[in-house]
C-alpha cells in the first residue's frame, strides 16, 4: 500500500510549480513592461499542470487545486478525510511557492502585482468574477474527469488539462485573474496580504468544480463502471 505522505508530498509539489511559474510569469511580465502577455501567462499556467499532472497523476491524481478536489468529493471519488489532507497539501504548497517567488524577484515588481495574486479588474463585480471562476473551473474539472478518471478516457497525460487552464486564462484572464484554483490566489495573497476580493476565489471555484464532478460522475462514470 502506498505511504500516505507520498501523494501529499505530489500534490504540494505540483500546487508549487503552478504557483511558482505561473505567477511568477505575471511578475516576469511587469519586470519586462508587458513582453510576456496574456499569452505568456496563459501558457505558464497551462504548462506548468501539464507537466505535473503527467509527472503525478499516477501518484495523487494531480489534483493541485482544492476545486478539483471538492469535485473529487462531490463524485465519491475521495473520502473528506482524504480531501481535507490534499487540500492542505495544496495550501502549503502555494504558500511556499509565494514565499520562493518573494525572495526571487525584484522587490518593486513583485509588490507592484502582489506576487501575482488575482484580482478583479475595475468594473467587473464580485458577483461576476465569482461566476466566471465557477464557469472556468467546470471546463477544467470536466475535463479532468473526462482525460484522467473516466475508464474510457484518452490517455494523453496531462495535455488536455493544462490547455483548459491556458483557455481559461486567454477567455477571462484580464477579468478575474482566472485562478480556477483557490490555492493559487491563496498563496500569493497570504504572502503578499492582499486580500481583495478573495472570497470571489473561492466560492466561484468550489461550486463549479464541486458540480461538474457530481454531473460528470452520475452523468457518465455511473454507465462506465
Amino acid at each position: 500500500m502506498q505511504a500516505t505522505w507520498k501523494p501529499l508530498l505530489a500534490e504540494g509539489i505540483g500546487t508549487f510549480t503552478l504557483i511558482f511559474i505561473g505567477a511568477g510569469a505575471i511578475i516576469t511580465d511587469a519586470v519586462t513592461k508587458g513582453h510576456v502577455g496574456v499569452l505568456g501567462i496563459a501558457l505558464a499556467h497551462g504548462l506548468a499542470i501539464a507537466v505535473m499532472v503527467s509527472a503525478f497523476g499516477a501518484i495523487s491524481g494531480g489534483h493541485f487545486n482544492p476545486a478539483v478536489t471538492c469535485g473529487f468529493l462531490a463524485a465519491g471519488r475521495v473520502t473528506g478525510a482524504l480531501a481535507v489532507r490534499y487540500i492542505l497539501a495544496q495550501l502549503l504548497g502555494a504558500i511556499l511557492a509565494a514565499e520562493a517567488l518573494r525572495m526571487s524577484y525584484p522587490h518593486a515588481a513583485a509588490v507592484a502585482v502582489h506576487l501575482g495574486t488575482p484580482a478583479l479588474r475595475p468594473g467587473v463585480h464580485f458577483w461576476t468574477g465569482g461566476f466566471l471562476e465557477a464557469i472556468g473551473t467546470f471546463f477544467l474539472v470536466v475535463v479532468v474527469f473526462g482525460t484522467a478518471v473516466s475508464p474510457q478516457a484518452p490517455r494523453i497525460g496531462g495535455l488536455a488539462i493544462g490547455l483548459t487552464i491556458a483557455m481559461d486564462v486567454l477567455a477571462f484572464g484580464p477579468l478575474t485573474g482566472a485562478a480556477v484554483n483557490p490555492a493559487r490566489a491563496f498563496g500569493p495573497a497570504l504572502v503578499a496580504g492582499w486580500w481583495k476580493a478573495h472570497l470571489v476565489y473561492w466560492i466561484g471555484p468550489i461550486i463549479g468544480g464541486a458540480v461538474a464532478g457530481w454531473v460528470y460522475s452520475n452523468a457518465y462514470l455511473s454507465e462506465a463502471t
